[in-house]
C-alpha cells in the first residue's frame, strides 16, 4: 500500500464506518493539498485491491474497510517472512529490532493463541504426585 493509499485507509479504519470521498478529502486537507478526484481515485484503487468494499448512494459511493489494520499489517508481516530463505533468522533478526513493549505484545498474542496453560511453569514431579496420590502406575488404588 502507498503512503496516500495508508493515509486513506487510516482514516477508514479510524472512523470504523462506511465513509464518503468528500469526508476524506476534508479531512486530509486539513494535512495537505489534494483534489477530489485524487481521493476518488485512491479509494477505488482500493476497492478494486480488496481493501474496502462501497456502497452506492446517490450518485457517489460510501466505502468501508474490509479487514482490520491489524489485520493489514499481519498479512504484511507474513508477506515479509514468508520471502525469507530462513525464517528462524528472519524471526529472530525480527524480535532483535523489537522494543520490551513490542516483545511484551508479542507474549500476550502467543498466550491468546495458544491458552494460558501453555505458558504456565511445569510443576516438579514430586508436586504431581501428591495433587494425585497413586497416579504413578497404581490405577487400582492398591
Amino acid at each position: 500500500m502507498g503512503e496516500l493509499e495508508d493515509a486513506v485507509m487510516t482514516r477508514v479504519w479510524k472512523w470504523n464506518r462506511p465513509v464518503t470521498v468528500r469526508e476524506v478529502l476534508e479531512d486530509l486537507q486539513q494535512e495537505r493539498s489534494i483534489a477530489y478526484t485524487t481521493v476518488m481515485t485512491v479509494l477505488d484503487n482500493l476497492h478494486q485491491k480488496g481493501w474496502v468494499r462501497r456502497e452506492a448512494e446517490g450518485r457517489a459511493y460510501r466505502y468501508e474497510a474490509v479487514s482490520t489494520r491489524a489485520a493489514y499489517a499481519a498479512a504484511l508481516m507474513n508477506d515479509a517472512w514468508s520471502q525469507s530463505d530462513n525464517a528462524a533468522a528472519a524471526l529472530v533478526a525480527f524480535f532483535g529490532m523489537m522494543s520490551e513493549e513490542q516483545r511484551q505484545a508479542l507474549r500476550d498474542a502467543v498466550r491468546i493463541v495458544q491458552g494460558p496453560e501453555t505458558w504456565e511453569a511445569p510443576q516438579a514431579p514430586e508436586a504431581r504426585e501428591e495433587e494425585n496420590p497413586g497416579s504413578a502406575g497404581d490405577t487400582d488404588g492398591r
